[in-house]
């Protein structure tokens, strides 16, 4: 397999953490990005600031960030091969209290960060006549729980799986590659230890581990014949539960 240049968004913990991790592992550059200045040059040093690891702090809800990180990776390692647009934000809230400076917050980080960092890297992708976007979604797009109120951000991870559709149309032309991974629960430092007390969410009647979204979103990266795809890895949470 060929080395290539990934861009990792929301990298500083949990998936886009151990995404960034598993890439570099397996000897491809990586570019991270995460909001927090201090807590991503933490992960720079964890993962071994080594020469084919890069950072850019920011929030990717400010269009400037996606475009900072398409140039370093382009500064830096000479392409941009793979997009993963992990960098979002979840809560529960009971519609009828939804604000919009509230819906604003997920549509800016979930959606606009994932639209325009994707528009940052396709003319690259285009000049390569190569590369892939995943973005990571959710099965809850499709799959409701009454106990978990949270259509701010099920909106715009919804977005997110329409936008993909559209763009592994518009642009396979190009050899560019547009998929979904969509994570059931798992263990992040956003859940706390009560989290295994959800396992029945999932037919296998666990919680997934980071790493094993990180596996998937691997593979896809590296199969060239993968587009316009919404992939679950949720422990069958699409198909059922157990009770």
């Amino acid at each position: 397999m060929k080395k290539q240049t990934v861009i990792v968004t929301g990298a500083s913990s949990g998936i886009g953490l151990e995404i960034a991790r598993y890439f570099l592992d397996r000897g491809d550059n990586v570019v991270i990005n995460s909001q927090t200045e201090s807590k991503l040059q933490q992960v720079y040093n964890e993962l071994g600031a080594g020469e084919n690891l890069a950072m850019v702090a920011g929030s990717v809800a400010d269009k400037a960030v996606g475009e900072k990180l398409a140039k370093t990776a382009i500064e830096r390692f000479g392409s941009i091969d793979v997009l993963v647009n992990n960098a979002g934000i979840y809560e529960n809230k009971p519609f009828l209290e939804v604000t919009e400076d509230y819906l604003d917050r997920f549509l800016n980080t979930n959606l606009k960060g994932t639209f325009f960092t994707t528009q940052s890297v396709i003319p690259q992708m285009q000049k390569q006549k190569d590369g892939v976007i995943i973005n990571i979604g959710t099965p809850l797009v499709y799959h409701a729980i009454a106990q978990s109120p949270s259509t701010a951000p099920i909106s715009s991870k919804g977005a997110i799986h329409a936008l993909t559709l559209q763009l592994a149309a518009e642009f396979g032309k190009d050899n560019i590659r547009v998929n979904v991974v969509a994570p059931g629960l798992i263990r992040t430092p956003m859940h706390d230890e009560s989290i295994d007390n959800n396992a029945g969410i999932h037919l296998i009647n666990r919680i997934g581990e980071p790493e094993e979204v990180a596996q998937m979103v691997h593979a896809i990266a590296k199969n060239t014949f993968i587009s316009g795809a919404i992939i679950n890895v949720d422990g069958g949470m699409g198909a059922g539960h157990q009770l």
